[in-house]
């Protein structure tokens, strides 16, 4: 036999048996750019859904993009996760009732809130957030504050897929370990111990309510050093608080 063949044949084999395939980059470079760009968008859009999935997981301890930007700009924060089960009850009863009293009950949007608030606006009235906990809890992970259209638009279809895939459990602690509570204070427990010098789970009811009142603004509003007005507020929260029991079932029955 030809030595020659032998080598050719062989050589022929060897490239056959490795794919002449480029790599995903390789391919993506060589689309136009306009395809590039809506690839690249695409990808955006979906990744706060893959998070959601991986955030179901309770070893996973999320951070929120304040947090994101705080390390970014190396300003730095205070979070230290806590369990739910490690937060006092009070807190979780007083953040209900101050911030979304129909969290055991719907399933991420408080649709009757918001069909009100869509039709007070549209008569030219001021209206309130009206975000509920799974609203905020999005928000607080994967978009940015401030009023706007477009955010409300993201904000609602991802409350809903999180509401679907967590447990309200989890969406409760979530929620109280990426909440802002003061510049760089972030999640309860360091929101306890930097107002009040106490952990999470030793909170009282009068400072459970002080801090449930100033999530909506908590750089002007500080629950360790109230105004009037705030504390008058506190005290309505921790009179409704008191009798809560009935809608924080879905997280301690």
């Amino acid at each position: 036999m030809d030595l020659r063949q032998l080598d050719i044949s062989t050589d022929n084999e060897e490239e056959a048996e490795v794919p002449q395939r480029s790599s995903l980059f390789a391919r993506f470079k060589a689309r136009p750019l306009w395809q590039r760009i809506v690839l690249v968008l695409i990808g955006f859009f979906l990744l706060p859904y893959l998070l959601i999935i991986l955030y179901l997981l309770p070893f996973v301890h999320p951070v929120s993009t304040l947090m994101v930007g705080d390390a970014a700009t190396f300003h730095g924060y205070d979070r230290r996760w806590v369990p739910l089960e490690n937060i006092a009850p009070v807190l979780v009863k007083s953040v209900m009732v101050s911030e979304d009293g129909q969290f055991c009950f719907h399933g991420g949007v408080d649709w009757g809130e918001m069909r009100t608030l869509v039709q007070e606006t549209l008569r030219g009235k001021s209206t309130r957030g009206g975000s509920t906990i799974p609203m905020q809890t999005v928000k607080n992970l994967f978009l940015w504050n401030g009023r706007s259209f477009v955010r409300k638009t993201l904000e609602l279809p991802l409350a809903v897929s999180a509401s679907f895939v967590w447990p309200k459990r989890r969406m409760m602690e979530i929620y109280l370990n990426v909440a802002e509570w003061g510049p760089g204070i972030y999640g309860i427990e360091a929101a306890a111990r930097y107002h009040f010098k106490v952990p999470a789970s030793r909170l009282t009811a009068r400072q459970a309510a002080l801090l449930a009142v100033s999530l909506p603004n908590p750089i002007d509003r500080v629950a360790s050093k109230p105004g009037r007005g705030l504390s008058q507020l506190a005290s309505l929260i921790q009179r409704r608080a008191r009798n809560a029991d009935a809608y924080i079932k879905c997280l301690y029955d």
